[in-house]
């Protein structure tokens, strides 16, 4: 199967700006970019930062132009670091939809897992007049939440509810506030939806359940639901709030009605480069026609999650021995492959990723060593003969470009194959397709049709 190349106008369209660093070389060039930029009086950043009808500014949470971007860090410490252990408790909650026996139908996001999601951020308004928020765009998750005014111990960009006039804190009467885990209402009469979440042992928020427009680009969702934060503990909460693109009744795609259709795609650009962009698409214009697709599943019990029919994995042409049972999508255990935004790396179940792993051993000449999560690492001299990884989905083959299943040390020295097992502690039969593995890649998510549809596309 051949992938389609194709791009198109769009509804809308929300630029991807990152900046990790992959190597000494990378940096000088990057650096020498940054200054040409500067002399021709071009901030990219500011530019990212402008719309217009069609567009509006995505950034990487780590990237340059990121108002939460640590000290400039190594590109290679900076993915190790989200691999070995932002993925970790990302799967572990994302595992912990899949066991529990009821959907989860919570407005705001409820753990240390949930929110440690070191992706990409959108610049979105809330509030009239609109207010500039930062938030993580997940597909895992139908929450939103955002920091607000007189919030104890955020330290971020902070919401004001007090200075916008279509703020509207939601009443215990609602029926979706009975959906809010650690619900607090007065027992007599009526009052404000307040709860409390404990998560990750030492960290917990207080939050209010809100009513107020949204603003993406000059798209406004009048009335969207979010969770607005009043006091957090523990050192877990990120800054940013999270907007969430799963298929739930909270999540854009359900509370923007027919606006979008339904449908949005992104293309995530690779990270070899200082300054990047790439694109997410809301609605059905502009989406590529001509692209090979695969049906999208549904879980009744887990209606967020993106499931896909993985059938199989090759690594060159070497179909590669795995019991049916360990890729099979099973909507009572909530088994199965989805498509996650928010997870760094590809991870399958331990005798999955076993099997894919000992084969492209077999097919690389080593020796072998670990860094951090990968534990296939070989001189990069012998990439060459590392082989293309296929995964194969109904109706549709992926092979994966070598830069998605590879990844180098900051000094060049090492390549390593970049994927994972599940974490030990988990036992879910879930496998996670990270965004790793979807860089330089058109994802389709077309909920009207149930299908899911990939192409190559050149992201930068």
């Amino acid at each position: 199967m051949r992938l389609i190349f194709k791009m198109g106008s769009n509804t809308l369209t929300l630029i991807i700006f990152t900046s990790l660093l992959i190597s000494s070389t990378t940096t000088t060039t990057a650096t020498a970019t940054t200054k040409t930029a500067a002399a021709a009086g071009y901030d990219p950043c500011e530019s990212s930062s402008s719309s217009t009808d069609s567009d509006l500014s995505i950034i990487h949470i780590y990237g340059k132009c990121s108002p939460f971007a640590p000290h400039q860090t190594p590109w290679l410490n900076t993915v190790i670091n989200m691999a070995s252990k932002l993925d970790p408790q990302r799967f572990a909650y994302l595992s912990s939809l899949v066991a529990s026996p009821k959907p989860t139908k919570v407005p705001i996001a409820s753990g240390q897992n949930v929110l440690n999601v070191g992706n990409y951020i959108v610049r979105a308004k809330i509030g009239t007049p609109a207010q500039l928020m930062f938030m993580v765009l997940d597909t895992s998750n139908d929450v939103a939440w955002v920091p607000c005014t007189g919030c104890s111990g955020c330290s971020s960009r902070l919401f004001s509810p007090n200075t916008s006039t279509s703020y509207l804190a939601s009443d215990c009467s609602l029926p979706e506030c009975t959906q809010v885990r650690g619900l607090s209402c007065p027992t007599t009469g009526n009052g404000a939806c307040f709860f409390n979440q404990s998560y990750g042992g030492d960290s917990s928020l207080f939050a209010t359940l809100s009513h107020d427009s949204l603003t993406l680009g000059n798209d406004v969702i009048p009335n969207y639901a979010f969770g607005c934060i009043n006091a957090v503990s523990g050192g877990s909460i990120p800054p940013q709030g999270l907007l969430g693109l799963g298929r739930g009744s909270m999540s854009l795609l359900s509370q923007s009605g027919s606006l979008y259709s339904g449908v949005f795609s992104y293309c995530l650009p690779s990270f070899r480069s200082y300054y990047f962009s790439g694109s997410l698409k809301l609605g059905s214009v502009g989406q590529p026609k001509n692209i090979r697709t695969t049906p999208l599943l549904k879980n009744p019990h887990r209606p967020s999650l993106y499931y896909v029919n993985l059938t199989g994995i090759s690594v060159g042409k070497v179909k590669v021995p795995v019991a049916p049972e360990l890729l099979s999508f099973d909507p009572n255990t909530g088994s199965g492959t989805i498509i996650d935004s928010g997870t760094v790396i590809t991870r399958f179940v331990q005798p999955v990723y076993n099997a894919l792993r000992d084969e492209f051993r077999k097919q690389v000449t080593g020796p072998f060593s670990s860094l951090g999560a990968f534990d296939t690492c070989f001189t990069a001299s012998n990439e060459d003969l590392a082989p293309p990884i296929t995964l194969h989905f109904e109706g549709m083959d992926l092979v994966l470009p070598m830069e998605n299943s590879l990844i180098h040390s900051s000094a060049g020295s090492l390549a390593c194959l970049s994927m994972a097992a599940a974490p030990g502690n988990v036992n879910s039969g879930l496998n996670v397709i990270a965004n790793l593995q979807q860089q330089n890649l058109r994802i389709l998510f077309d909920t009207a049709n149930s299908r899911v549809g990939i192409a190559r596309e050149l992201c930068n």
